[in-house]
């Protein structure tokens, strides 16, 4: 039975909202527990985004932290599809973009974070993409498959884990991959430059080409359709898609 009277409210949907829902009931709090989600598919996992479901080894509904019908069974409210707008700390409520509030006892925010854009001309157009969210992660997923049986060319800025990451996935399928990094090497602020040229090599193996010490300054297209991606060294690297792995 839960107790009305003391409500846990949790604002994000990832791994770590669910999770603190799941311990807070096998730690015996009786309350009401809401979790609010901008998505509208259940609380998931992100790594697989960038690897198991992006190259097809795994499946949908393998990313999910519980099974649909556990938030029921653990009396675990859900608000899908639903942004949280403006916090009001005085009043100790929360509102959703449908002018909802909601009220709680304790506020857990775990909103995790959001891809950095490329500030270039071009990022409108069509096949530019970025990979935070199981939509984004399936969108690419099938745009790597066509651009493999196309022989399609698959241009990335950034070569940090999800940059390296895809540009893997779209070998697998069998897509061509530029990356284009302003670093000397691959994670280089990471691991340094020896690990980072072991990856580039690692990766120069699978066929991934690899552009350094440039930054895209472009997109161009035809009709709305991504063409090429532009450097800020005068190269042009052909592209039917672009990924901006920039950061979080």
């Amino acid at each position: 039975m839960v107790d009305a009277h003391q409500t846990f409210v949790i604002v994000g949907g990832g791994l770590a909202g669910a999770k603190a829902a799941e311990t807070l009931r096998a730690e015996g709090f009786t309350g009401r527990v809401i979790l609010i989600c901008d998505e509208r598919d259940h609380p998931y996992e992100r790594p697989p985004l960038s690897k198991g479901f992006l190259t097809g080894s795994q499946e949908r509904d393998s990313v999910f932290v519980h099974e649909p019908a556990w938030y029921a069974q653990a009396d675990i409210e859900l608000h899908l599809g639903q942004t949280a707008v403006h916090l009001d700390r005085a009043a100790k409520a929360v509102a959703l973009g449908d002018r909802t509030r909601i009220h709680y006892d304790r506020l857990l925010l775990a909103t995790g974070a959001e891809p950095r854009r490329l500030d270039i001309p071009g990022t409108d157009l069509v096949g530019v993409h970025h990979l935070r969210r199981l939509a984004h992660a399936e969108r690419l997923r099938a745009v790597l498959a066509s651009l493999g049986r196309d022989n399609g060319q698959l241009v990335i800025a950034g070569a940090g884990w999800i940059g390296l990451e895809v540009a893997a996935a779209a070998r697998g399928y069998g897509a061509e991959v530029t990356i284009v990094e302003p670093e000397p090497t691959p994670l280089h602020g990471v691991v340094g430059p020896e690990l980072g040229s072991l990856f580039a090599d690692l990766h120069r193996e699978h066929g991934v080409r690899f552009h350094f010490g440039a930054r895209l300054t472009e997109i161009t297209g035809q009709d709305g359709v991504v063409l090429a991606a532009c450097t800020d060294d005068g190269e042009e690297h052909p592209a039917h898609d672009v990924l901006a792995a920039i950061g979080a």
